[in-house]
């Protein structure tokens, strides 16, 4: 394999090329006087409060974005060079890798205040959690830094391929599935041991990952041949579908539709995961490169890095309903709830 060039994206991070290639929280008291009946609001007034998290690379910051409200509510500081964001299941605690500063920002998502930083290993790109540990891809040094979530202690570093993008974490908590930018490959975990078990082939320079609701696929988007690959439960590649250009991150839905940007398309292409094809495609703003699926099923987000901004796609019609702008060069992102 040739040496590969690593090219700055604006949005989630790096696309690796071969040498010739271009490339809100609301609060309110209720005083209720003794002799007046207490009336129950209906369960529908009050959603759950879903928020989503977006690493802004060129800014240093974090954008809260509250889906209820329709409205960014907060902005964050945090290290030096934001690029991935993830949180952990209940969605109290969101974790940003900083690249340029080798460190990982931990967010209380209700204060949105920066709880601690964590030393991590060189160039850390992105995050994913389970109930107890955070697992950060160190690009630069080929790596999964483990982060003790109680203690904010980085507890382990697991050896992995050449150039590890990103880390999703099984729906159990039990595996931890981590691409292998530079190798072409997908690194399986054993979150209980900190033991890598094994190794799943993909394609060309794969760089997003999602696992499907139910746990019994994974989608990996493969930036150097415009394709994904679904892998089923028994870690076996059983299909490559074609997409837009370029393809960083993806995302699936909870009726396991998978959502794919497409950096060098301007594009994100829907895959009906059944029928292993795509089903459409949906023009946003320029060079979009993260996904996140809302845990309801309503929409799904998208960050635009050249256009500093991030698209609301309605998940039941496959279309775009709102463009929000956020901070400079929107990479990575989260949707938590």
């Amino acid at each position: 394999m040739p040496a590969l060039s690593r090219r700055r994206t604006p949005n989630s991070g790096w696309v690796f090329w071969s040498p010739g290639r271009s490339r809100v929280t609301v609060m309110a008291s209720v005083v209720v006087l003794a002799f007046l009946p207490v009336l129950s609001a209906p369960a529908a007034a009050y959603p759950p409060q879903v928020q989503v998290f977006v690493a802004n690379t060129g800014s240093d910051n974090v954008t809260v974005y509250d889906t209820r409200l329709g409205e960014v509510t907060a902005t964050v500081p945090v290290g030096d060079g934001p690029v991935g964001v993830g949180s952990t299941p209940d969605g109290d605690l969101v974790y940003v890798t900083n690249e340029r500063a080798d460190s990982v920002s931990v967010i209380d998502a209700l204060t949105h205040v920066v709880i601690a930083t964590v030393p991590v290993g060189q160039s850390p790109f992105g995050v994913a959690a389970n109930d107890t540990h955070a697992y950060v891809a160190n690009y630069g040094s080929d790596s999964v830094t483990v982060i003790d979530i109680p203690t904010n202690q980085p507890v382990a570093e697991i050896p992995v391929g050449r150039f590890p993008h990103t880390p999703v974490v099984s729906p159990d908590g039990s595996r931890v599935y981590v691409t292998n930018n530079g190798a072409s490959s997908v690194t399986v975990i054993d979150a209980a041991a900190n033991e890598v078990v094994g190794s799943i082939p993909v394609g060309r320079f794969p760089a997003g990952i999602a696992m499907g609701p139910s746990g019994d696929r994974l989608y990996v988007a493969n930036t150097g041949d415009d394709s994904v690959t679904i892998i089923s439960a028994v870690g076996v590649p059983v299909s490559t579908v074609a997409v837009g250009q370029a393809p960083i991150g993806l995302s699936a839905t909870p009726r396991d539709v998978v959502y794919v940007a497409n950096a060098g398309s301007d594009a994100v292409s829907v895959i009906d995961a059944s029928a292993a094809a795509v089903s459409a495609t949906i023009p946003v703003e320029q060079r979009p490169e993260g996904s996140a699926a809302s845990p309801d099923n309503s929409f799904v987000y998208v960050t635009n890095t050249a256009a500093n901004t991030m698209s609301v796609i309605d998940a039941n019609t496959a279309t775009p309903v709102a463009t929000v702008p956020v901070g400079q060069k929107p990479e990575g992102l989260a949707v938590t709830g």
